[in-house]
């Protein structure tokens, strides 16, 4: 049983937490004055792990336009093309796969009120706690001083994907008065980043190591990671770089100076523990957002982003999706073929019932009554066309999501033994963090204070990662060497490593790739591409604010 329903039993008590410069159009119909609230010791925990629950509609593929959708539909993976009646949405995913999104676009708009919404979640309970007197809340002092350094930290996180996306950006760390709301003044990329690095540092030692305890909450483990990501991206964020300090911050972790959830932290034996519906017993998971459907009936939010209309049928499980994001055309090949990432983490060829492994899935709309099979193409087969863009896509084009594992809530065969319903099905959690990320992290700064070459340590890193991908037998073919592992297939292996996890358009961007080069439906873009505009709606809200290059 899971150890983690605490963040989603707590209190669903919301204490006039408003964005810190975001208009979010929202009503509140129960409101309890905050000078009512954090009396016991629950009131303050349900103000503390608020933040992580609103965390899953923008740090994951939540089915809402939050981080995540920015940072990989605009790269050289994933698309949500359109597929014959579906997925048009506007042109709104064209648009991201283009680079052709507008100031007034309506998806970063509302990435930008989430992120910011997740700040005043923040801010309302760090002021709160802090200026109460811990008799009065139920709480020792030090859990008062743990508490409010973990929302600084959670806070930091917040910020520093803002600043990721859009560059400069306003700074609030006080509660909004909305009838006298004071309007924050852009700050600069450096700026924000010194600030998230001083949060860190501040705080990091305050919070508790990662353990059982704080699964899916902020911790000295997460700390460094996030110290790690800050590093290994300066130079693009400040034009400073600082790999020393990317090195240091990554052998924290490696050295398990900030904890582990199951003990020592280390890299799990296989690719698959980190993304099974028990990931929580992961040793290498350092940051996730963390599911309890058993217990809380809270479930993972990203089937609708990947599934297919009869998913369920080919999991055995209940929920089904949009049909949507699916493989560029040409990153499935990018695995080979003795790659069991590739047979593990990705749905290609036909698909068949999990409950009746001889029975084909069947399709429900081009192919409704057919057997559905996935194809590393999008185009429109059943009209004999050659065209493929995002505009030509059926229900069953493209090589689909298989990452992540739900389990399966319907007994079925698998091997022809047949298989139980799994108790722990639609847990699992999705990974912000985990150790192999850092171990690339360290690799590739090494590289890059080498001039971009590699060094044995820089290969032993990337091999013990890579080496679980594969067989004994046909592992030795694969395995890098300081020549074969360049920068270019250092991107390359990190893309067949983190597929899906959120950090596509961030190498691109550090590899020199974002906007200057051609990928299938994608022509070259511009520089200024490389930040996201400030929503023209935050602009009309908050007149100081300063809006990006190029827009």
């Amino acid at each position: 049983m899971k150890n983690k329903s605490i963040i989603y039993t707590a209190l669903a008590l919301i204490v006039g937490m408003a964005s810190a410069c975001t208009n979010l159009d929202e009503n509140a119909y129960d409101v309890i004055p905050a000078e009512k609230f954090y009396t016991n010791k629950n009131e303050v925990i349900s103000a503390v792990l608020r933040p992580y629950t609103h965390a899953n509609a923008w740090v994951t593929p939540s089915g809402q336009d939050g981080w995540w959708r920015l940072a990989e539909l605009s790269a050289d993976q994933l698309a949500w093309p359109t597929k014959g009646p579906h997925g048009e949405d506007g042109g709104k995913w064209k648009r991201l796969h283009y680079h052709s999104w507008t100031v007034d676009e309506a998806g970063i708009n509302n990435a930008w009120a989430l992120m910011y919404a997740g700040v005043g979640y923040c801010n309302d309970p760090i002021a709160n706690i802090g200026s109460r007197d811990i008799s009065a809340m139920g709480i020792t002092q030090q859990e008062k001083d743990e508490y409010i350094a973990e929302l600084k930290l959670l806070r930091a996180f917040h910020y520093l994907k803002l600043m990721d996306l859009f560059g400069n950006i306003p700074l609030s760390t006080t509660i909004v008065d909305p009838a006298n709301p004071i309007l924050p003044n852009t700050t600069s990329r450096k700026d924000v980043f010194a600030f998230i690095e001083k949060e860190i540092k501040d705080n990091i030692n305050n919070v508790p190591k990662l353990s059982r305890a704080q699964l899916g909450r902020m911790s000295q483990a997460s700390g460094y990671a996030m110290l790690v990501e800050l590093y290994l991206n300066a130079e693009v964020w400040t034009g400073t770089a600082r790999w020393d300090d990317c090195i240091a911050a990554a052998d924290k972790l490696i050295n398990n100076e900030g904890g582990g959830q199951n003990g020592s932290m280390a890299l799990d034996p296989n690719i698959s523990d980190q993304f099974k519906n028990t990931n929580d017993l992961s040793k290498e998971v350092i940051f996730s957002i963390a599911y309890d459907f058993t217990r809380a009936k809270f479930e993972p939010s990203w089937t609708g982003e990947f599934y297919h209309f009869a998913q369920r049928d080919i999991y055995g499980g209940g929920r089904n999706g949009n049909d949507g994001i699916v493989l560029i055309p040409g990153v499935y090949t990018t695995f080979e073929t003795d790659d069991l990432r590739k047979t593990n983490w990705l749905l290609f060829g036909p698909q068949f019932k999990f409950t009746d492994p001889t029975a084909p899935v069947e399709g429900t709309v081009e192919y409704a009554g057919k057997p559905l099979s996935f194809v590393d193409n999008i185009q429109k087969n059943t009209k004999n066309s050659t065209v493929t863009n995002m505009s030509e896509g059926e229900e069953n084009s493209g090589v689909r999501f298989n990452k992540y594992k739900l389990g399966n809530s319907l007994p079925g065969l698998v091997n022809g033994v047949r298989v139980e319903p799994d108790p722990n099905y639609n847990n699992t959690d999705w990974n912000v963090y985990r150790l192999t990320w850092i171990y690339f992290a360290k690799a590739e700064a090494i590289m890059r204070k080498n001039g971009g070459a590699a060094t044995a340590d820089a290969v032993t890193l990337i091999n013990t990662c890579k080496q679980r991908a594969y067989t004994a037998a046909t592992w030795p073919a694969h395995a890098y060497t300081t020549v074969s592992l360049t920068l270019d297939e250092l991107l390359a292996e990190r893309g067949r490593e983190f597929i899906f996890e959120g950090f596509r358009r961030d190498d691109l961007i550090r590899f020199g790739k974002f906007s200057n080069t051609k990928w299938w439906d994608h022509e070259i873009s511009t520089p200024t591409r490389s930040l996201y505009p400030i929503p023209q709606r935050q602009r009309d809200f908050n007149p100081k604010l300063t809006q990006n290059p190029g827009y």
